[in-house]
């Protein structure tokens, strides 16, 4: 991994913030805070209605990143068609792995958190917090297919869809 320079992300840049997804970098500006003039990057989040305001030199720090390569993207599809691997420990201590993955902005391990928790129509129900994992995972994995493919996220999920429905049962 190099150390990105703060020049790397530009505005209008789509952007992963670990812990609310795929941004775009609206503009950098300077606020003033305790006397320190610093540099944010304004990143917006429309679907969640948020603007976020990331000083520039710890963009990197806080695992702010460029939308994975096209590669990355056709190798978290391909973690999609794998068999679930799911752990006998218990739910609390699967849940937590489960977040930690989410919200570390690793496009494949939010993959993996998508195959592991994904059910088929006919498989057992899943639990409130077992399917808002999955929806969350699913939601980060889709916007991201989305942002790097240039389409929009109902392609995209459509997309995610068919991979999920076509790996062996």
């Amino acid at each position: 991994m190099t150390k990105t320079k703060k020049t790397e992300f530009r505005p209008n840049d789509f952007v992963v913030y670990p812990a609310h997804g795929v941004g775009k970098i609206m503009s950098i500006e300077e606020q003033e805070i305790a006397g320190l003039k610093l540099e944010l990057f304004v990143i917006s989040f429309e679907k969640d209605k948020m603007t976020l305001r990331v000083p520039t030199n710890k963009a990197t720090e806080v695992g702010m990143r460029s939308l994975s390569s096209p590669d990355i993207v056709t190798k978290a599809l391909e973690t999609l068609k794998g068999k679930a691997k799911v752990k006998r420990a218990m739910w609390s201590r699967r849940a937590q792995e489960y977040e930690q993955k989410i919200n570390s902005g690793d496009l494949l391990s939010i993959a993996e958190v998508v195959r592991d928790l994904h059910r088929n129509d006919d498989q057992r129900e899943q639990s409130y917090s077992e399917r808002q994992l999955y929806e969350a995972a699913l939601e980060r994995l889709t916007r991201e297919v989305a942002a790097v493919s240039g389409t929009d996220e109902a392609r995209a999920a459509k997309t995610v869809d068919e991979v999920l429905v076509s790996r062996a049962a």
